[in-house]
């Protein structure tokens, strides 16, 4: 079940600490990348104190909230290096029960970058290539685990990218 800040005082209260201010949510998105120098400087210094302020059980509040709470909680995990969360962000993955988070889940697996984050983000692969119609975090999640392939030298992409394979197909 997904949380509603307006009906949780605790998670409103977590929003308001580390989702809402300067809209880090929407920056978290793709607007990090645009970002210029002092600006994306005191953003990255204060990502980073959150992250390591942040409980772990703030985290797991966050995570049950929507889409921007997820969000800024996956990249907190990310920057945190909290690989407790391996798990739930690999389910919250495959369930994809909310938009515009399965970047931010994906760049936290990436930045674990063992083989059970490969296999999670294959899992997702596996279920969402197969699906063309449901055009959601595939090619993020690809690079992810192309990422991830490089630095272990692992093939868990080759699979899905051998031709004929789901792919193509999905493309």
């Amino acid at each position: 079940m997904i949380r509603d800040p307006r009906d949780d005082a605790e998670l409103l209260a977590l929003v308001r600490r580390y989702v809402t201010p300067e809209r880090r949510y929407l920056k978290l998105g793709g607007g990090l990348l645009s970002m210029q120098s002092p600006e994306s400087d005191r953003f990255m210094r204060d990502l980073r104190e959150d992250a390591g302020l942040i409980t772990a059980e703030e985290i797991a509040k966050l995570l049950e909230g929507g889409w921007r709470e997820r969000r800024t909680a996956a990249w907190l995990v990310a920057v945190s290096r909290r690989t407790e969360f391996r798990e739930r962000l690999g389910e919250l993955l495959l369930a994809s029960e909310v938009c515009c988070a399965g970047l931010a889940y994906s760049v936290a697996l990436a930045s674990f970058g063992t083989a059970r984050d490969a296999d999670l983000l294959a899992d997702y692969l596996d279920r969402y290539l197969r699906r063309p119609d449901l055009g959601y975090d595939q090619t993020v999640v690809m690079g992810a685990l192309q990422f991830i392939d490089l630095n272990l030298g692992g093939g868990q992409a080759d699979r899905f990218r051998q031709p004929g394979g789901l792919w193509q197909q999905w493309l």
